[in-house]
């Protein structure tokens, strides 16, 4: 969706600018939803929570398509709303772009004509977004002529995003573009949204029910419930926090950074040096060049401890390691370890049983065995 410019901005002098400041009382209903969030005012900021947690809601919020009773926002040093002075910047005076599950193509525009839409609406002086840049980082030159009906759904969502691009936003909304999408169509759309994170300086606000999308795209991550924003932090720290509710179920993961640093052709195992540590982790996986970045993510229920590094194990990846931190009440049956990797933090669930039987204690030196790494992107 996009909305009509010029604009009129209200410009604030104090407070950090590359901010988005946002405060949000809702009241739909038999439904609340009360938030106040400071994310970054760039890269990907995940909404990420249930059905019915306010995700949508909140982002409708950031648009202007829903006017909250009470509220707040400002996006990198630009006043759009204000409850307290009165001051309400509606949608179509928003710089911003969204995008839809649905990617709401105008069915009889070719791809090029939705595009155009999009483009005449802003005056030249004011585009930020060039044609072919857009098209380029969609990659969706040799879709220009079709119509949206000879269109496959990723496709469709490609452009969208190109079009709300072309409207040169100051803020990208992305409500679960891809939970309309069967799993091949997500994977094709997934490096083009790695492609926007990386080379687009304009803050993106990403809505999904995915742990391996926020995963794999987020910077900083919103955790929402029942309307809540019951945690908001940089993403690698909100996930090791281990007063959160997820931190307790079974799919709890650390994601950690590391550097390309070789390849194993013969076994076809990728190697990656992790920050701050002399250790390597060997990934199955095609070749990459030497020295990129990576983001790889580990589950807590792959990571085992031992005392001793194993002489003999099927274990690729054993790993020098410190206890940071223990969680879990004497009733359960396992215990959650958050340990220090080099400069990158785990997480390992084990049985109650295992950890008193070895002694296990925050501050000890043990070995990480790691049995499963899976990529999530490259830089």
């Amino acid at each position: 969706m996009i909305w009509p410019l010029p604009r009129r901005p209200v410009r604030v002098e104090n407070g950090p600018v590359s901010t988005i400041e946002a405060r949000f009382k809702l009241r739909q209903g038999e439904f609340n939803l009360d938030v106040d969030l400071q994310l970054p005012g760039r890269g990907v900021s995940a909404l990420f929570g249930d059905s019915g947690a306010g995700k949508t809601s909140c982002l409708r919020c950031l648009a202007g398509l829903d006017k909250p009773q009470q509220g707040y926002l400002r996006v990198n040093g630009e006043l759009w709303q204000d409850s307290a002075q009165g001051l309400f910047v509606p949608a179509h005076r928003r710089a911003v772009g969204y995008v839809f599950q649905d990617a709401n193509l105008f069915a009889h525009l070719s791809v090029r004509g939705n595009l155009e839409f999009a483009l005449k609406r802003i005056a030249p002086a004011q585009r930020q977004i060039a044609w072919q840049q857009a098209v380029e980082l969609l990659g969706i030159e040799h879709l220009l002529a079709r119509l949206p009906a000879k269109l496959s759904g990723g496709e469709r969502q490609r452009v969208a995003i190109a079009r709300a691009l072309l409207s040169s936003p100051r803020l990208l909304l992305l409500d679960e573009p891809l939970a309309a999408l069967d799993l091949k169509r997500k994977q094709e759309l997934l490096p083009y949204l790695e492609r926007l994170h990386r080379e687009l300086e304009i803050p993106l606000v990403y809505v999904s029910h995915s742990p391996d999308e926020v995963a794999r795209l987020a910077d900083h991550l919103v955790l929402l419930q029942d309307g809540r924003a019951v945690a908001s932090g940089p993403l690698k720290q909100t996930l090791l926090r281990a007063d959160l509710p997820f931190i307790q179920q079974d799919d709890a993961e650390a994601v950690i950074d590391g550097l390309v640093c070789g390849y194993d052709a013969e076994f076809a195992l990728l190697r990656i040096q992790l920050p701050d540590s002399a250790d390597v982790l060997l990934l199955p996986h095609a070749p990459l060049p030497s020295g990129k970045g990576v983001r790889v993510k580990i589950k807590a229920r792959d990571v085992s401890l031992s005392l001793q590094p194993a002489q003999h194990s099927s274990v690729l990846n054993v790993l020098a390691a410190q206890v940071l931190t223990a969680s879990g009440d004497q009733q359960q049956a396992h215990v959650l370890l958050r340990l220090q990797v080099g400069g990158e933090q785990l997480l390992a669930r084990i049985t109650r049983y295992s950890y008193v039987r070895l002694g296990i204690q925050p501050g000890q030196q043990l070995w990480a065995q790691v049995k499963a790494v899976s990529l999530l992107t490259t830089a």
